[in-house]
């Protein structure tokens, strides 16, 4: 068999495989698959599991496809997938982790609809690195070149669970059936998995959940990098409706968006601290690219940071637990809140999720405006978090990206020249791109994307309007030398 023709463009980034539709759609996606099944069966983990894989995937209108695709590939190693159907990440990562069952979701999560991905699972949870190894390894070795033609003619068994019940049980149980009593609650739906999980969990936590935005069509929400449509119909809603919060998530629901009563929306970070407080974490993990302020809030016994991406984070946690810590919350600045360890409160256990979830920080920053009676914008002041924003140049080219990051790294004649604005460089981490301290205090940290050809931008400032101008002026930079 001839080697097939793997695209550049597909690749793993900071979590699972993604590249543009129409390179993955195809002999890729059955390829990848293959890999993953036969990675499964070397190493013992795929005969653990009665040789069970899940599968899963979001809305997009090439997952349901591709999920085919990838259900035909582990028919092909001899496994047995289970077709779950739509449903959030968090949820199939959930069962497969009950049950000890491997699972793959067809997402692209929050990038446009002309690109998709795969996120494998193993049993404990997300793969690491050495497992993207193996997988790469094995798809060489395979070689597949084409889908066989009997593949897709096959109906495939479901799970006799009820995944997403599961999901919101779990979260039912933990929380209580009154926590969310007296609140009004905007739900942004879009084209979010779980756009209608959302609302029934609020209301059976007690809140009155009230649906907005639902589209016919996938819109690419990005935690990270809001579009203005989002914020226009925030604020729009926050003066319709007298409401407490909105909430949503991105595609696949592994990452949470949720704005204050006026329509502002909270940065991931944030969201990630007021969560990790609620839970009562001693101990957090997050990347670089969060705000520098967490250390500095005293909220937390200790603050590990890492590089961008869920492994890295999983990675930390891990590492956290091995050292005695108790209660171990990981985040990212895009808001995907990871538990490492089990927690409890009022005699309710939360036992671990070590992926990305939305649905626990939506929960928990809602559970504190009723604790504290306070507003949601009240609660985030209180962590004196430095003004931040973000966004990314869309359309670059990953060498492109990594030469202008490599270049500010390696030159310190071009690094300091392109500083002298903000008054010279004070200091930089080259943990994840490179993160700049000018004079100043200010922050401005460049990183290319993981799973996109884009050039992401952060900064931190001492207020939004003079952090807003810096982003501009970032970008501005970035352009100027990655054109």
């Amino acid at each position: 068999m001839n080697p097939a023709f793997v695209p550049s463009s597909l690749k793993f980034g900071t979590s699972g495989l993604r590249g543009p539709v129409v390179e993955l759609n195809g002999v890729p996606a059955f390829a990848y698959t293959r890999a993953f099944a036969e990675m499964l069966k070397e190493d013992g983990s795929a005969a653990a599991s009665n040789n069970i894989v899940l599968v899963g995937r979001d809305l997009r209108e090439s997952s349901p496809n591709i999920a085919q695709l990838c259900c035909a590939a582990l028919r092909e190693s001899g496994l047995i997938p289970l077709d779950c159907g739509a449903l959030p990440t968090p949820a199939l990562a959930y069962h497969g982790m009950r049950f000890g069952i491997p699972a793959i979701m067809v997402t692209g999560s929050h990038i446009p609809e002309d690109r998709n991905g795969l996120k494998f699972y193993r049993a404990q949870g997300e793969i690491d690195k050495n497992d993207e190894a193996s997988i790469l390894a094995w798809h060489a070795k395979l070689g597949i070149a084409y889908v066989p033609a009997s593949a897709r003619a096959f109906r495939d068994q479901t799970p006799d669970t009820d995944l997403i019940g599961a999901y919101k049980t779990r979260y039912r149980d933990f929380f209580g059936a009154g926590a969310l009593k007296g609140l009004t609650v905007g739900v942004y739906q879009h084209s979010s998995v779980a756009r209608d999980v959302i609302v029934e969990m609020l209301e059976t936590l007690g809140a009155r959940a009230v649906p907005l935005g639902r589209a016919a069509s996938f819109i690419p929400v990005d935690t990270e990098a809001l579009r203005q449509e989002d914020e226009i119909l925030a604020r729009q809603w926050a003066g319709e409706h007298t409401l407490d919060a909105i909430v949503s998530t991105d595609g696949d629901a592994d990452r949470p968006l949720i704005s204050d009563a006026d329509g502002a929306f909270l940065r991931g970070d944030l969201v990630g601290a007021i969560t990790a407080k609620s839970l009562g974490a001693d101990t957090i993990v997050t990347p670089v690219t969060s705000n520098s302020a967490l250390e500095a809030s005293g909220a937390f016994g200790m603050v590990l940071r890492t590089r961008v991406g869920s492994p890295y984070v999983i990675e930390g946690m891990g590492e956290a637990s091995q050292s005695g810590a108790r209660a171990v919350v990981g985040f990212e600045a895009n808001g995907g809140v990871l538990l490492g360890s089990h927690i409890v409160q009022d005699g309710r256990q939360l036992a671990a999720l070590p992926t990305r979830d939305a649905m626990l920080p939506i929960l928990c920053a809602l559970r504190e405006i009723v604790i504290q009676d306070k507003s949601l914008a009240e609660i985030g002041a209180a962590f004196a978090f430095k003004a931040a924003a973000s966004n990314r140049r869309q359309n670059v080219a990953t060498e492109k990206s990594a030469a202008f990051v490599s270049r500010l790294e390696q030159d310190e004649a071009f690094l300091f020249e392109l500083m002298t604005p903000l008054g010279g460089v004070a200091g930089f981490s080259s943990r994840d791109g490179l993160r700049i301290t000018a004079k100043n205090g200010e922050v401005v940290h460049f990183r290319p994307s993981g799973n996109a050809p884009e050039l992401r931008v952060y900064v931190e400032a001492g207020t939004q309007e003079r952090a807003d101008s810096l982003l501009v002026w970032g970008l501005e930079r970035a352009e100027m030398h990655t054109s």
